[in-house]
């Protein structure tokens, strides 16, 4: 199967290069395609799609990741939906169950740095000077739920633990971790759709 990743930055790309090859077979073929931010992506979704609509395998499929930030998650989605549609595909929301699909959209709430903070032993493992507490605290139970920014209640922690006192490199962060996670115990559930929906899709 082709899987063609449309991702708001780099460090989404490093994260699923790291997560990916865990749950795609040796017959698989994906390309991850890294914009400049969620900006960036939607101004050039369109014209993207369309192309792909031109030439794009009945069997392959389109995966569009961004952040929520602070936005809405459902009018994002629907709005992401909406671009996909009017390319001419078959988002997933509207096959229904068992129906055929190219376009897959997916949103980290409210950044992608909740999915890190979703996995505490991942961090942990990563990052060896974090304290053995963090996986007690309670704010990491429900990492979308973290308000004011993941990205710097992760830049926090870490620079506590000693790391990154310059500011967190968010690509380097991205490829440690995805080297630690473990998709079954991730707490956020943004994650948790994100990453079984992707493993419906290869079953």
């Amino acid at each position: 199967m082709l899987l063609e990743f449309l991702v708001e930055d780099s460090s989404m790309e490093e994260m699923l290069n790291g997560l990916l090859p865990r749950l795609l077979s040796s017959s698989d073929w994906y390309r991850i395609h890294p914009f400049q931010g969620k900006q960036d992506l939607f101004s050039k979704l369109p014209s993207r799609l369309r192309g792909y609509k031109s030439w794009f395998p009945p069997d392959g499929r389109i995966i569009v990741l961004v952040d929520a930030d602070r936005e809405d998650c459902r009018q994002l989605k629907a709005r992401l939906d909406s671009i996909a549609r009017e390319a001419g595909f078959v988002v997933r929301s509207d096959a229904g169950a068992g129906n055929a699909f190219q376009v897959l959209n997916r949103i980290a709430v409210e950044e992608l740095e909740a999915w890190f903070l979703g996995d505490v032993e991942a961090l942990r493992a990563a990052y060896p000077n974090l304290p053995p507490k963090l996986r007690r605290g309670a704010k990491y139970r429900d990492s979308d739920a973290i308000r004011g920014g993941t990205c710097e209640a992760l830049e926090r922690v870490l620079k506590r633990a000693g790391y990154y006192p310059a500011g967190l490199p968010k690509i380097e962060v991205a490829r440690r971790m995805s080297a630690q996670m473990d998709p079954a115990r991730n707490r956020s559930h943004s994650f948790r759709v994100f990453w079984d929906a992707l493993a419906d899709m290869m079953r």
